[in-house]
């Protein structure tokens, strides 16, 4: 058997790895350098990604659709190309503030510093460099929104469905990754060439994969390289389900003639309205550990942006145990003979009790930060196995055209969930150091993170709870 379902699989872990690579030098450079360069507090940061968040949320919404439309090849290229060009944008929002704020545009980026430096009305440079950013993050977002839909229909149409969360799971860790390699590199690569060519530098890299994602990828029926093994191998599926069954009969399994669901249609179905809740409820968790951690940090514990690379790697690097989220359903399936939904609901519980830990993050946090970095690790590494598993659900009981669709409105719903998580908390964050806020002990900005930690660590327990009532048992969905 030929093994390319696994080199399928490899790029799209190292679009990931980029993919986070890009959302995080933004977290990671605002506090130490562009702050002070335009007046920024914890507001305006937690605007920016929380809008961030709502645009991604728009553009998953209509990214799943765009994907099942152009293909799973065509679809990544422009899903990666747009947020590449959007993650270099980002570099001259300073150029451009010099620009409109102070009617100075032919500079460079140390030029662009100077010049705002002498600018005396600052709310203006306060409020033309957070547009300008928000911009860059809407062209980032929108191309990021097609980044999951493409990669789970590649895993769609690359895995039989017993495999499909452990590559997921695998996949999925380039977002750890990413993350992880994120604060090895960006604050020094911003303290050595300024943080304009870190998002240059760094944005670049997705240009790199596209040409790669170009030569390799095909379908798996189309690809030479699969030979006759592997592709009975990735066809498995077809003989125990009906529909494909019939159209094999027919000739057209693999000519575009299956039914398809509309965007509306698939609202009819609890399936779809189970994965959105079970989105809603838990992705803003892990944004808001993505977006925060580095700002935790440094606010808590006052940290430099380089002093706190070692304690996020070794946040991230906990979070590489993620990968039994797709071995544990696995096991379930094939060792005690539970359906596909069975197994990865009951690995799903077992994940959700882990985020409980958050709960006492802050309080140890009073005797080492490395009590809160490890515990956060654990949360994000339950968050990230959920994470694998949830997303394969929606492949196991709907039909390969509208796997991308169901995607992007759960991963939308995800990303709003995202958007008012973020918002309120540079809103609470500001509001507690501004006023000394006393919550449970913990004062000033520490209650702030008590407060949004606590709320992190039960939502997965209550999300698993409303997509078990909603979906109790497996059921495939049916296109008549």
């Amino acid at each position: 058997m030929s093994n390319v379902r696994w080199v399928v699989c490899t790029l799209l872990f190292f679009a990931l790895t980029v993919n986070y690579l890009d959302r995080q030098v933004l977290s990671l450079t605002w506090q130490e350098f562009i702050a002070p360069e335009f007046h920024w507090t914890n507001t305006h940061y937690g605007l920016i990604a929380a809008l961030f968040s709502l645009f991604y949320a728009a553009s998953m919404l209509f990214a799943g659709r765009f994907i099942d439309w152009m293909g799973t090849k065509k679809g990544y290229m422009w899903a990666i190309g747009v947020w590449s060009l959007g993650a270099c944008l980002h570099a001259f929002c300073g150029i451009a503030t010099s620009g409109i704020a102070a009617g100075t545009w032919f500079v460079g980026f140390e030029g662009a510093k100077e010049v705002l430096a002498t600018v005396s009305d600052v709310s203006k440079v306060i409020n033309v460099s957070v547009v300008l950013f928000i911009i860059a993050r809407l062209v980032l977002a929108l191309g990021e929104g097609g980044s999951f839909p493409a990669a789970i229909k590649a895993t769609a149409e690359y895995f039989p469905k017993k495999d499909r969360a452990f590559a997921t799971s695998i996949f999925n860790a380039g977002s750890t990754v990413g993350a992880l390699a994120a604060p090895l590199t960006i604050p020094f690569i911003a303290q050595a060439y300024g943080w304009e060519m870190t998002f240059i530098i760094i944005g670049a890299l997705g240009f790199v994969w596209m040409g790669f994602w170009e030569f390799i990828y095909k379908k798996p029926e189309n690809n030479p390289k699969v030979n006759k093994a592997e592709l009975e191998y990735i066809t498995q599926d077809a003989i125990l389900d009906k529909q494909h069954e019939q159209e094999v009969e027919k000739g057209d399994a693999d000519k575009g003639k299956e039914k398809k669901l509309s965007f509306l249609q698939c609202f009819k179905f609890k399936q779809t309205w189970a994965f959105t809740i079970g989105k809603f409820m838990t992705d803003g968790v892990w944004w808001f550990y993505l977006f925060w951690a580095p700002a935790y940090l440094q606010s808590v514990y006052n940290m430099t942006s380089t002093q706190v690379a070692f304690p996020l790697f070794v946040l991230y690097m906990i979070t590489l145990l993620a990968i039994v989220g797709g071995w544990l359903p696995s096991y379930f399936i094939t060792k005690k003979g539970m359906n596909p939904y069975a197994g990865r609901m009951r690995a799903m519980l077992i994940f959700a009790f882990f985020p409980l830990l958050a709960m006492f993050a802050q309080p140890l946090g009073a005797y080492s930060y490395w009590f809160p970095v490890i515990i956060i690790g654990i949360a994000g590494a339950a968050h990230q196995a959920w994470s694998a598993n949830i997303f394969t659900t929606v492949g196991d009981m709907f039909p390969k055209s509208a796997v991308g669709t169901v995607t992007g409105i759960g991963g939308a719903a995800g990303a709003l969930a995202s958007f008012i998580i973020n918002m309120s908390s540079g809103v609470l964050f500001d509001y507690a150091t501004e006023t000394n806020m006393k919550f449970m002990g913990f004062e000033g900005i520490d209650s702030g993170y008590f407060v949004i930690f606590c709320i992190c660590s039960v939502v997965y327990l209550l999300g698993w709870i409303i997509m078990k009532s909603l979906v109790p048992k497996y059921k495939v969905i049916e296109v008549k």
